[in-house]
């Protein structure tokens, strides 16, 4: 049962609580009895993201939400290394692909128009299992292939590898999604070469003057 306090402003002693870090929509604490605080900045998106976790609690890759309020949430606390972190140093571990193409089928089952998720809104536990923070418009945004994620793993050198796995796993789902993510992924390369043949010539012109 989540306990609605939707009247009331955060009404824990920061002082006793550690600061785990920050993004454009709020800051987030440890309480005394491990649960995470998220303090909003932002309203609209702080309702969104209680919106969609209160529909989707007790899923297995969304922390479970226990007190809401006006301006702040107490949630579980979700540890673990960011997907991007994890697969620098690991690479694209066929069982990590096969957790992520999982995480992305449970999208369709829970009736989420948006199919996508950001690299940096994916951890990735000590137990190898995946958790989601920040979760926004999943329910509103309509987006039928992973954009973001493709994104994300194009970042870091893996998206060829990604979808080699997907192709083997679920060879549906590969043909849904290839030529969105092929057709995506070549609009970011060539996005990439103007931007280093830019950076070219602004250092040529600043050695010349």
């Amino acid at each position: 049962m989540i306990i609605n306090h939707t009247n009331i402003k955060n009404p824990y002693d920061l002082t006793k609580c550690k600061f785990l870090g920050k993004g454009n929509n709020g800051a987030v604490y440890m309480l005394p009895n491990g649960y995470a605080l998220k303090i909003s900045y932002n309203n609209k998106n702080f309702i969104g993201e209680y919106q969609i976790l209160e529909k989707v609690n007790g899923n297995k890759y969304f922390p479970l939400i226990f007190e809401i309020g006006q301006n702040y949430m107490v949630r579980e606390c979700v540890e673990g290394k960011l997907l991007s972190k994890y697969i620098k140093k690991h690479g694209m571990e066929k069982k990590l692909a096969l957790k992520i193409i999982d995480m992305l089928k449970e999208f369709y089952k829970l009736d989420f128009k948006k199919i996508d998720i950001r690299c940096r809104d994916i951890f990735v536990q000590k137990d190898g299992t995946l958790k989601i923070i920040d979760p926004q418009k999943f329910f509103s945004k309509k987006r039928i292939f992973p954009k973001h994620l493709s994104k994300g793993l194009y970042k870091i050198g893996v998206i060829d590898d990604f979808q080699e796995i997907l192709k083997k796993y679920d060879l549906i789902l590969f043909k849904k999604w290839n030529k969105e993510i092929n057709s995506y992924i070549r609009y970011l390369s060539k996005e990439s070469h103007k931007l280093v043949v830019l950076n070219y010539f602004k250092g040529i012109m600043k050695k010349l003057f």
